[in-house]
C-alpha cells in the first residue's frame, strides 16, 4: 500500500504525540511521587494515538472518539492481531477516569504498571506494520 507525503506527515505527526504520551508516563514513573491515575491516562492517550496513526496509513479518517475498541474495530480485518485486544478493553476507562473525579476506586501502582505494559504492546505491534516513513 503506497502511502501519500501528506498521509506520511500525519502518521508522524500521531506517532509523535503518542510518544509524547509515552515520554510522559517515564517522567512519572521517575518522580518522587507517582500519580498512578495519570500515568494510567497517558498509557491509554499513547495506544490511542497508535491506533489512529493506523487508521491513517490505511486512508482512514480517524474519528474524534477515545473508545479504543471502537477504533480497533475500523481497521482492516486481520491487520493488527499481534495483541489480545482484551488491552484495549483495560485501558478504554483510562481516558475519562485517568482526567476527571468521580465515583471510581483509585489506580494503585500494579493496576497503573499494567496499563503502561499494554500501551507498549499496542505500540509495539503498530509500529511492526507502520510505514516506516511514518515512524519517529
Amino acid at each position: 500500500m503506497t502511502v501519500r507525503p501528506k498521509d506520511e506527515d500525519l502518521i508522524r505527526a500521531w506517532v509523535l504525540k503518542a510518544e509524547h504520551d509515552l515520554l510522559n508516563i517515564e517522567n512519572n514513573l521517575a518522580a518522587r511521587e507517582i500519580p498512578w491515575d495519570t500515568v494510567c491516562f497517558h498509557a491509554q492517550q499513547c495506544a490511542e494515538k497508535y491506533l489512529k496513526a493506523l487508521l491513517v496509513s490505511r486512508k482512514i479518517d480517524p474519528p474524534k472518539i477515545h473508545d479504543l475498541t471502537e477504533l480497533h474495530a475500523l481497521l482492516p480485518d486481520g491487520l493488527l492481531v499481534e495483541f489480545d485486544a482484551r488491552l484495549l478493553e483495560e485501558l478504554n476507562p483510562y481516558s475519562i477516569e485517568g482526567r476527571y473525579p468521580g465515583v471510581w476506586e483509585p489506580v494503585e501502582q500494579g493496576e497503573a504498571l499494567r496499563a503502561v505494559e499494554a500501551a507498549r504492546t499496542i505500540r509495539q505491534a503498530t509500529r511492526r506494520i507502520l510505514p516506516p516513513a511514518g515512524i519517529v
